[in-house]
């Protein structure tokens, strides 16, 4: 069954396309581990009125779950029954943030780097210069030897003989963590959705950045010199637009003034696949 648009049949044929396109991924993810249909349509059910309730409500009126279960097709009874129910928290995803932070930190912060200007080994104590001061800094209350216990597990720092600390690696990437790379999953491709919905909506000239390059003929025995190549061009590019972001955070630098609160950056991802 596809999606149907009573305005524009042409429109609801797109976004059924698009929403399969989209599903195949995640489905194939879900299926992997252990995810059945019925877990995941209520996983549905939960976001479809959560969505609903926070984001289309008439303005200056409160939601109500009679408009929650016009707006959705949900029962006023499933309504309700979510509603009353705990949701999911934000723990995964700052235990992601905290560690991402603390390199960020290590690489773009030229306090802790060496006189070559890469990212110097560090002792693991100390007020200035050191690991601990530079998880205080970057990480808030985590302690620092459990910061390092994390880095070193998913193999990026190494802990020196002498104590000292040393980067192995420019970025957070669990290895073998299932659940936290799940917990990445989930960051990610919402950032991405997010910004291809504001491209959708948004007035012209007002459309966040959104590009990518693909071409559909190259050998297979290129493709392991072009991930490592590509990687290395689009970590740089991260890093720099990294320093560029945290010029403009307060959290990084105190003196930039403004109102409000609003979070924002910049995604990069290689893909490969067979061609059709």
């Amino acid at each position: 069954m596809g999606i149907t648009s009573h305005a524009n049949t042409g429109l609801g044929a797109a976004l059924s396309e698009a929403a399969q396109a989209v599903l195949r991924p995640l489905v194939r993810i879900l299926l992997r581990n252990g995810v059945a249909y019925g877990a995941f349509a209520e996983l549905t059910r939960r976001v479809y009125a959560e969505v609903a309730e926070r984001e289309f409500a008439l303005a200056g009126r409160k939601q109500t779950v009679s408009r929650i279960s016009t707006l959705t097709g949900l029962t006023r009874k499933e309504v309700t029954r979510i509603q009353s129910e705990e949701g999911p928290s934000q723990a995964d995803n700052e235990r992601y943030n905290r560690p991402a932070r603390v390199i960020g930190g290590w690489v773009r912060e030229k306090r802790y780097h060496d006189r070559r200007g890469r990212p110097a080994e560090l002792q693991m104590e100390g007020d200035a210069r050191s690991f601990s001061a530079l998880v205080r800094e970057f990480s808030g209350d985590i302690p620092p030897r459990a910061m390092a216990d994390e880095l070193a597990r998913v193999g990026a720092i190494e802990i020196m003989p002498d104590g000292k600390v040393r980067l192995l690696t420019r970025a957070y990437i669990p290895r073998g963590d299932q659940v936290e790379k799940l917990g990445i999953l989930g960051a990610d491709v919402a950032d991405l959705i997010r910004t291809i919905d504001h491209n959708l909506t948004c007035a012209p000239g007002e459309a966040y950045f959104q590009r990518r390059v693909s071409y559909d003929n190259i050998p297979r025995e290129m493709l392991p010199t072009l991930t490592k190549q590509l990687s290395r061009k689009a970590q740089s590019c991260l890093e720099s637009m990294d320093r560029v972001l945290a010029a403009a955070d307060r959290d990084r630098s105190p003196a930039v003034k403004g109102t409000g609160r609003a979070r924002t950056g910049v995604g990069i991802y290689y893909f490969e696949e067979p061609a059709q």
